[in-house]
């Protein structure tokens, strides 16, 4: 039997769990780590058929508020 670990789960994982914790623990350098865990995660998700649709969703919104907006 092999186990692979899907590496844009396992980054899920971790953000969730660097996101679970307290504001006030974190220092400047924590903060910065996270946010490079996000990019990562955004960039391995962004071409899978998950992230596109969560950036036609998030497009579509986007649309609509700007077409609300306008007179």
């Amino acid at each position: 039997m092999e186990l692979t670990i899907n590496v844009a789960v396992l980054l899920a994982v971790i953000i969730v769990l660097r996101l679970g914790r307290r504001t006030e623990a974190r220092s400047r350098n924590d903060e910065k780590l996270t946010v490079a865990i996000v990019l990562v995660f955004g960039v391995l998700v962004a071409p899978t058929a998950f992230g596109q649709g969560v950036a036609d969703v998030v497009g579509q919104l986007a649309q609509g508020v700007t077409q609300s907006g306008s007179p």
